[in-house]
């Protein structure tokens, strides 16, 4: 009567392994976090790479000032004017909450880059790393 009830615990531990596969393998693939730090983490990397490292003639005048730790609960980026980094921000992006809500504000979001600006920060909050 034993080897009965182990073959009938090893048929059931079988199944139960079956399933939990199952379960596993039919979660969708993790996308990026959708909070705001990781987005604001994503779009000061991409702003740095895109439009300062690559010498972009667009944002040349400009410098990153990321203030990323916030204990407002919204991290954000600065553009200020390289020859006045103290001077107010000509643009500020800054998400809020999980998932993230972004705004871009500014001189700048005012200017012909606009367009531009919006396109990189939401390509890049969204995990793409390519540049305009």
């Amino acid at each position: 009567m034993r080897p009965r009830l182990s073959v009938a615990i090893a048929a059931l531990l079988t199944a139960l392994a079956a399933a939990v596969a199952a379960c596993q393998s039919a979660a969708p693939a993790a996308g990026p976090n959708r909070a705001a730090l990781p987005t604001m983490e994503r779009v000061a990397l991409g702003a740095n790479a895109c439009w300062f490292k690559s010498g972009d003639p667009a944002f040349a005048a400009y410098k990153l000032a990321p203030e990323l730790n916030s204990f407002t609960g919204r991290p954000r980026i600065l553009l200020v004017h390289k020859s006045s980094p103290e001077s107010r921000p000509l643009l500020v992006v800054q998400a809020e909450g999980s998932p993230a809500r972004l705004q871009a504000f500014g001189p700048m979001m005012q200017e012909p880059v606009a367009g531009r600006i919006a396109g990189d920060v939401n390509r890049w909050s969204a995990g793409n790393k390519a540049c305009s």
